[in-house]
This record gives structure tokens, C-alpha cells and sequence, in this order.
């Protein structure tokens, strides 16, 4: 399935290769320069992740943090850092020393407090840095999704003679494989995973190609069609809905 992550910061010139290497690594991701944007489009639309900067256009990272773990607090968050040893300069708002310090610490420590344990102690659920390798980055960005996104590695997913096996990445009807390419595959996990459930166009392009897919609507219904001829007679729980996409429909 196709990750689609936010990533939001002030200055997105300075994520450029990162953003380049998540997208070369078959992420998609949508840009954001404020808080409210961000905040928005999570209210629109279902995304996996999230990763902020510093600062954003119109509120520090940790203050937004700070916000969106009050409305969300299972969304997993990245933080990208400066430098992973930056340190604040001062307080940002809404905050204070006893929430950005681990319980136990005081005096002298209070003085000095990373960025990298504040977005921590905030609720963010890994921290990266610009100057970092940016192989290693991703690598960290995939360790996130495998320990939170809810796709779990051994998931079977079934519906009557149809199985979809997250694990080994195959279909089988009615016991017998049937070769799929990653697109098909992800098209009929989105099927299997809501029956009876109108599926626009629109919302199977963003599921299965991503938000920054730009190519025609039309290109769900050659895929549709082609995985439709290799199920066979279960191609008949795949019903097209005139207009506005499709919906599979179990047999009783």
C-alpha cells in the first residue's frame, strides 16, 4: 500500500533530498507550510504519518506537536532537527520546563534542553536530522511505519474464495495463486478491506497511487479491468458503480 505522509515545516527548500528519497522509496508526500494546513488536511483525508520541522510558518514544531497530540494521539510523528544537537533558545509557547523535562531532572538540566528530547517527551515517535545520511533517514522513516502503520506483516485478508496474504505479497482464488502486479494488489486490498462500500475514483487513486498523482482518473479502470480478468468468476464481487467508481459486494 502506498505510505501518504505530511511533511511540514517553514522551509521545505531545506527538505528537498529527503523528500526526493521518500519519493523515489514509493512514498507520497504532501507539503504544508502551517499548523492549520496540516491540521486540515488531516481533518480531509486519511494519512499514515507525519513529519514537521523546527518551525513552521506560523507556530513552533513543538508547540504544534503539542496540539496535534492533544487531537491525535496515534498518528506517528517525525521530527526533522537542524542539527541532533541543537538545543532551545528559549521557550516556546505553551510550554513549560516540567513538560519538556523527563520526570526527576531539575536544576542545571533544565537549562539545557535538546530539541531532540523535547519533540520526544512531546510525543513524536522518531527524530532526524538534515545533516543526516539520508539512506539512514529513510530507513528510520520505514522502522516507524513498520512498528505503527496497522498493516501488520502477517495479515491475511479473505472474502469468500478470495485471500490476499500481506505476507508473501500473493492472491490466491478459490486455493490457486494468481499473479498480480504491486498496483492490482493494492487495488483489491482497498477492495477486500471495504466491502459493500461505494469506492470513488478519486479515493482509490489516492490509496493506491498516492496524493501527488497527477495522471487520469481512468487509469483506476484499466487497472480494475485487468485484475478483474485474472479472478475469474470472482470478478463478480467487483461491481462498478455507474459514474462514481466501484464497490465489492461478498456473496452471502
Amino acid at each position: 500500500m502506498k505510505i501518504n505522509i505530511i511533511f511540514a515545516s517553514k522551509d521545505l527548500a531545506r527538505a528537498s533530498l529527503i523528500l526526493e528519497m521518500l519519493a523515489r522509496q514509493g512514498y507520497a508526500v504532501a507539503t504544508a507550510h502551517r499548523s492549520r494546513e496540516v491540521m486540515g488536511m488531516l481533518a480531509e483525508k486519511s494519512f499514515d504519518m507525519v513529519m514537521i520541522g523546527q518551525n513552521l510558518a506560523d507556530e513552533e514544531g513543538l508547540t504544534f506537536l503539542r496540539n496535534l497530540r492533544a487531537k491525535n494521539k496515534n498518528i506517528p510523528v517525525i521530527a526533522m532537527l537542524e542539527s541532533p544537537d541543537t538545543y532551545l533558545e528559549h521557550m516556546p509557547s505553551g510550554l513549560n520546563m516540567e513538560t519538556l523535562l523527563p520526570h526527576g531532572h531539575s536544576g542545571r538540566e533544565a537549562s539545557k534542553i535538546s530539541y531532540k528530547l523535547a519533540f520526544f517527551q512531546l510525543g513524536a515517535d522518531e527524530c532526524l536530522a538534515y545533516s543526516q545520511d539520508l539512506h539512514e533517514s529513510v530507513a528510520r522513516v520505514r522502522a516507524v511505519v513498520r512498528r505503527t502503520v496497522n498493516v501488520q506483516a502477517d495479515e491475511v485478508l479473505k472474502m469468500n474464495e478470495v485471500e490476499l496474504n500481506m505476507s508473501s505479497y500473493t492472491v490466491k482464488i478459490g486455493g490457486r495463486e494468481i499473479k498480480v502486479t504491486a498496483k492490482e494488489f493494492d487495488l483489491l486490498y482497498v477492495f477486500l478491506s471495504s466491502p459493500n462500500r461505494v469506492l470513488s475514483r478519486p479515493y482509490l487513486i489516492e490509496r493506491v497511487w498516492g496524493y501527488n498523482y497527477f495522471g487520469s482518473p481512468r487509469t483506476v479502470d484499466v487497472h480494475v479491468r485487468r485484475l478483474r480478468s485474472k479472478m475469474g468468476k470472482a470478478s463478480r464481487y467487483v461491481h462498478t458503480v455507474p459514474c462514481v467508481g466501484y464497490k465489492l459486494v461478498p456473496s452471502k
